[in-house]
Parts: structure tokens; sequence; C-alpha cells
């Protein structure tokens, strides 16, 4: 029989901190697509991306071109009012995160490792707590859908795409996590570093991501549970703090 861990109130309140920033991060980014396509409509394109899209918008509204009407300009205004709302509060959420992980000691120890940082180690704490509720560190990537669907016949295992189970959040963010600290990490002369340049010699890159997400998750495991932190410097695994 499973029994499902009670979270205390501290990691509930930052599970919400999470959800109320991913769905603020949503709203802009829908916010976003609608100017950037009001505007195409009027024959305004700009390059992807949304600092520069910000960066030609304030330029725009300083200098309306003739051929936006009134209605159109005080429109595109409001909604980069909008916008400035959104990142203001945002960027209030990130404060109360990157607060809270330089409080709690085993955010503080996973922020240190590459491809996680402050929304992986407080989204990681507020999902597992001590990890207590997993046996050993391949259980946690296993409950995030980051491992392989297996199909049997004749004997023969057969290995197909990532479950995609679990916490669909947290998997975003290790993923991302791993895109982000693949290059730098697979150019390291460490342990892991020779471990993902074996993959990616045999593998396609996405693959390489996903295996470094699930091996980020493992080693954030060992990092709760054993009270560690990484040691990049030499085989890229947990060591004794």
């Amino acid at each position: 029989m499973r029994f499902v861990e009670l979270k205390s109130e501290d990691r509930l309140d930052l599970q919400t901190l999470h959800r109320a920033r991913s769905r603020l991060v949503a709203a802009r980014k829908t916010l976003i697509n609608q100017l950037r396509a009001i505007l195409l409509e009027r024959g305004h394109v700009f390059r992807q991306g949304r600092v520069v899209l910000e960066r030609e918008i304030d330029s725009l509204l300083a200098d309306p071109p003739a051929d936006l009407s009134a209605r159109m300009l005080t429109l595109v205004a409001e909604m980069r009012a909008e916008w400035r709302e959104m990142d203001a509060r945002v960027d209030g959420l990130n404060r109360d995160l990157a607060a809270h992980a330089r409080a709690d000691d085993a955010a503080n120890r996973l922020v240190s490792t590459p491809g996680i940082g402050v929304l992986g180690a407080t989204a990681l704490v507020a999902a597992v707590g001590d990890g207590d509720a997993f046996r050993r560190a391949r259980d946690l990537p296993a409950w995030l859908g980051l491992v392989p669907k297996q199909m049997t016949t004749g004997g023969a295992p057969k290995l197909l795409g990532v479950t995609k189970r679990g916490n669909k959040y947290l998997r975003m963010l290790l993923i991302h996590g791993a895109r982000a600290a693949l290059p730098s990490l697979s150019k390291q002369p460490t342990a892991l570093g020779a471990w993902l340049r074996g993959l990616l010699s045999r593998a396609h890159r996405n693959v390489v991501i996903v295996a470094l997400a699930a091996k980020l998750a493992r080693i954030a495991w060992a990092i709760i549970r054993r009270g560690v932190r990484f040691d990049g410097a030499h085989s890229g695994a947990p060591a004794a703090a």
C-alpha cells in the first residue's frame, strides 16, 4: 500500500507561490503574443524575443507611426502597461522564492547544482520535502516521468519514449535546466562531463537533455537526503558538505 505524504504549511505556501508565478508567466506570454499579432496585422513586424519586443514597443509608443489609429495606439499603450504590471508581479514572486532558497537549508544546497537554480530548488523542496517518500535516487525521476517506457516481448525489453507522468511543472523545470546546463557540463573534465560526451556521440541531443534531467533529479535527491552539496570541480557528483 502506498501512502501520500502530507505537506507542511511552509511547503504548501511555497508550492502556491510557484503556481501563482506559473499562471502569471503564461498570462504574460498570451498578452505578448496578442500584442505582437495586433501589430503584425498592421504591417509592424518585430524580431523574436521578449526583451527585443519590449524595446521596440516602447520606441513605437514614443514616436507613433502614422499608419496606426489613435484607438490602436491607446490599446497598445494599455497592453504595455499591463505587461509592466505583470513583470513587476513576477519579479516580486521571484524575490520571494529567492529569499526562501536562501533561508531553507535544502534549497540553499540545491541552488548551486547546475541546471536547477532557484526555481528548480524551491519547486523540488515544495514537492518532495526531505525526499523520505523515495527509497532510492532513481525513484524520483521515475515519479517525474523522466524514465523511458518499457515494452517486453519474448523476453526482449524495448525502451520507448519517456512516460511523462507525475509533476509536469517540475519535469519542465528540470528539462529546461538540463538544456541550459548541457553545453558547459559536457565540456568539463569530470565523470559527468565524460558521461554526457559519450551520450552526445551516440544519441540525439534532445534524448541527452532528458537523460541529464533525470540525472539531475537523482543528484537532487542525494543532496536533499544526505545533506551534501554538488561538487562540480571533481566528479560532478554530490560531495560531503
